[in-house]
């Protein structure tokens, strides 16, 4: 099987003055996005939002199936993912991803959540997908 999703992009003009939309696939969200976005901070939205985006919904998902194969009901899994952008010698790059998630879990203890979140932020499709930038967790367990 295999499913695919997309999403697209339009732009115009030079690349710090021009700008364009960014429109889901499913046609849920549609927005502006120009440099001003990516490289500063005026409102709007941005491909490395969007990753982020992206990331925290599959590994907050991918957490759920490894506890759920694990005998285990989330109540809540909150997940924050910060997608750093950086410059370097070719131009802009994706560095590192940083996830951190906070779950409250009954009956579970803190050594096998780390070793579910662990094996969540390795195999969830957008962590594969994205694994040439170093992805940190930080996992805690709420009581």
């Amino acid at each position: 099987m295999d499913i695919v999703r997309k999403s697209e992009a339009h732009w115009q003009g030079s690349v710090t003055e021009g700008g364009g939309r960014i429109k889901f696939g499913s046609g849920v969200w549609e927005g502006p996005y120009n440099f001003k976005m990516r490289a500063g901070n005026d409102p709007g939205t941005n491909p490395e939002e969007l990753i982020a985006a992206a990331h925290a919904g599959c590994f907050t998902m991918a957490l759920s199936a490894q506890l759920t194969g694990a005998g285990f009901v989330a109540e809540n899994i909150s997940t924050v993912a910060k997608v750093h952008l950086a410059k370097d010698e070719i131009g802009f790059v994706i560095p590192k991803i940083e996830l951190e998630t906070t779950a409250k879990i009954p009956g579970i203890d803190d050594a096998k959540f780390q070793e579910l979140a662990s094996a969540a932020k390795k195999n969830c499709p957008v962590s594969r997908a994205l694994a040439g930038p170093a992805i940190t967790l930080a996992a805690k367990l709420l009581p």
